[in-house]
């Protein structure tokens, strides 16, 4: 019997793709309530999540995170539904299990992430959060997933604080950060010094996610990859940020005729602000380069978009079946066919 590789094997032998921020493309397609974000779509309507995560399955992720973010004890009390957190749980683990299966070599990951409650000043609090990531984390197990992967963090203590939960299963963790836009953590710790701080804990990937785009999120993880030892994590949002806006939450849009009426563009106005799909590959490409095996994308992107990623770090994928082939469009193409008044008129476009 061959004997898989493990996790941080596979890793060192070249890129892992992962997809996460099924928040966005679950509202886009009309199972999530925007604002409150709550994964119940996996109670709701189970269909719709397993075809996401068989859709992005086919471009290229080889790992299917169950969709549990936002899934926490704190959270459900904010809906008033409470008595569904475990049935949540446990169904979007068994719907990431039952995808995965279908493709040998595939991992199944339990989610935890930023809960919104943490205080560094309120060891009550600290308390709470720790409890909620036992439970999740405890599910997680119980229902087979391969690794942990805690996530969107912009406090440097609840990320360790997740790393010491995630790494008392003995299963592989990765650890992703989300600063906002003071270019540190939320309680002043450095994001480099925070992402060497949870290599120095155990994590086997320690990186970034969300929020920032890739013209916000590189510069910091060339200083992550220069600063720790382990493997490097990248999972940007697919949004148009900048110096000045570096975070999708900071992102304006001057140019709308009709402003949302939240103030801001975040979260259901951003299409203005969409990365394309060439940007993104170019991201994939430059990270890559730079040493970052573990790569992905978060809230905003859809499948097309991780193709793009998978393909640019040399991966053929299921769904590149379908990669663009311009050479039969009217405008672009060149074959023989096309006639030339045709094609002409893509100059007159």
């Amino acid at each position: 019997m061959t004997t898989q590789p493990t996790f941080t094997e596979r890793l060192d032998a070249g890129p892992v793709l992962c997809a996460e921020g099924f928040l966005f493309e679950l509202e886009r397609r009309g199972y999530l309530t925007a604002g409150e974000f709550v994964p119940e779509v996996a109670l709701e309507h189970p269909e719709a999540l397993r075809s996401l995560h068989v859709d992005f399955q086919r471009a290229g992720s080889d790992i299917v995170e169950a969709f549990t973010y936002n899934g926490h004890r704190e959270k459900m009390r904010v809906i008033g539904k409470e008595d569904l957190l475990e049935p949540l749980n446990r169904a979007a683990l068994q719907i990431a299990r039952e995808v995965a299966d279908r493709k040998p070599g595939n991992l199944v990951a339990g989610n935890i992430s930023n809960s919104n409650i943490w205080d560094p000043a309120n060891p009550d609090s600290q308390r709470e959060v720790r409890s909620m990531f036992e439970e999740m984390v405890g599910w997680a197990v119980e229902e087979g997933a391969d690794l942990i992967i805690g996530e969107t963090f912009y406090y440097a203590g609840e990320a360790l604080a997740a790393l010491e939960v995630a790494r008392a299963t003995g299963l592989p963790t990765v650890i992703t950060l989300a600063p906002m836009a003071l270019e540190e953590m939320a309680e002043g710790v450095g994001i480099v010094e925070t992402a060497q701080r949870l290599e120095q804990g155990g994590a086997d990937v320690v990186g970034l996610n969300c929020f920032r785009g890739p013209d916000t999120m590189l510069p910091w993880l060339r200083q992550i990859r220069e600063a720790v030892s382990c493997h490097v994590g990248a999972l940007p949002i697919p949004y148009r940020t900048t110096p000045d806006e570096p975070t999708f939450f900071s992102l304006t849009d001057v140019a709308a005729s009709v402003q949302a009426p939240h103030g801001r563009p975040f979260p259901t106005a951003l299409d203005p602000k969409y990365t394309n799909r060439y940007e993104l590959e170019k991201f994939a490409r430059d990270a890559y380069a730079i040493g970052v095996n573990y790569l992905g994308l978060c809230c905003g992107a859809a499948p097309a978009h991780l193709r793009q990623v998978a393909e640019a770090v040399g991966l053929t994928t299921e769904a590149s079946r379908y990669s663009e082939n311009m050479a039969n469009h009217f405008m672009y193409g060149s074959n023989d066919r096309l006639p030339e008044h045709i094609t002409a008129l893509g100059t007159l476009a």
